[in-house]
């Protein structure tokens, strides 16, 4: 692979993107090979150590991962990092009874497996290290978050190594997820337009959460043999206006170009999340989207899924001009958790 001279992009890669992780949605539609199932003996020690921690008087966060013992599921856990990281980059785990638990009971099975897995990290400025994605909040209101109301959520890519979503509740309609390869997305660019490459490379402004700021990175990454993405077209789109550097009229077409191919019904993987489902997915491999739902008028019936960010002991090395964020940095005072 030849370095490009004078450019602080470094790497591009100029052959087909081949492996596991550059699946297509047709591919993967009669394939289960990404849904993996808790066995009754997972469930069950998953539920003992629930009790163990409520008996020890822990509530969450405030535990470690020695006070919630799955020490068993160690083998499992190792394959569903393996696979974020080294396959696919996402899977479907089914088979946690989401019924027999109540919102305490979520919150701590949620965060446990995350201690697991690798290091919750914060997902604001508030320090919530649970994300409730739910129809609750004022689209009216200028800091309202899409995931907080019933629209449409563009494809784009977490704060974090790996996400995941566990599903409590359906919507009464609608409210699909939906996964892309960022893989497949490269492949296509490459193959049938691939004058637009190098701008993906090229750094572009992206807005920070909740601050009237910005920094820079690529879409595209190629590092240490691995294909990184980083995609949040508002927040590009508001990252240049802060800086008062508008897009160009390339970078546009740019952008409209990826949007297509994201689209594409042969590209994503569309799915229904169903309660007791957990959703995990690698945000340099994947991107993710929703569809928008109708709900239910009362709020305890009305969709809800608990999201975590987790930093990972196995994660890629990523490049200089690629700089990773995983969460937000610790608030500056301590705050209550509510996910509820």
């Amino acid at each position: 692979m030849r370095k490009i001279e004078n450019e602080p992009m470094g790497l591009i890669l100029k052959e087909k993107m081949v492996g596991l992780a550059a699946w297509r949605g047709s591919d993967l539609v009669n394939d289960s090979s990404w849904i993996y199932h808790l066995s009754d003996d997972a469930v069950s020690m998953i539920d003992q150590a629930l009790i163990a921690l409520k008996e020890k008087g822990f509530t969450f966060p405030d535990f470690v991962r020695d006070d919630f013992p799955i020490h068993g599921l160690s083998r499992e856990l190792q394959r569903y990092s393996d696979e974020l990281e080294n396959g696919k980059g996402f899977l479907l785990l089914r088979g946690l009874p989401i019924g027999e638990y109540d919102d305490d009971d979520i919150n701590i099975i949620n965060y446990g497996l995350g201690l697991h897995l690798g290091t919750p990290v914060y997902q604001n400025l508030k320090g919530d290290l649970l994300g409730m994605v739910m129809n609750v909040g004022d689209p009216g209101k200028k800091e309202t978050r899409v995931y907080e109301t019933n629209a449409y959520l563009p494809y784009h890519t977490d704060l974090s190594d790996v996400f995941g979503l566990m599903c409590v509740r359906k919507a009464k309609s609608g409210g699909l997820t939906s996964l892309v390869s960022c893989g497949a997305v490269y492949n296509e660019i490459l193959e049938k337009y691939p004058e637009y490459l190098g701008l993906f490379y090229r750094p572009m402004y992206y807005a920070h959460l909740g601050e009237d700021s910005s920094n820079k990175a690529p879409v595209f990454s190629y590092h240490d043999g691995k294909l990184s993405c980083r995609y949040l077209r508002q927040y590009i789109e508001l990252g240049h206006e802060l800086q008062n550097r508008p897009l160009s009229r390339v970078e546009v077409e740019a952008l409209d170009l990826f949007d297509s191919i994201i689209h594409d019904r042969n590209i994503r993987l569309d799915m229904m999340l169903e309660p007791g489902e957990i959703l995990f997915a690698n945000n340099y491999a994947v991107m993710h989207s929703r569809t928008a739902f109708e709900d239910y008028e009362e709020r305890e019936r009305r969709r809800k899924l608990v999201r975590l960010w987790v930093k990972m002991p196995n994660a890629r090395q990523l490049a200089p001009d690629f700089p990773g964020q995983n969460g937000f940095p610790p608030p500056a005072t301590p705050v209550d958790q509510d996910v509820n």
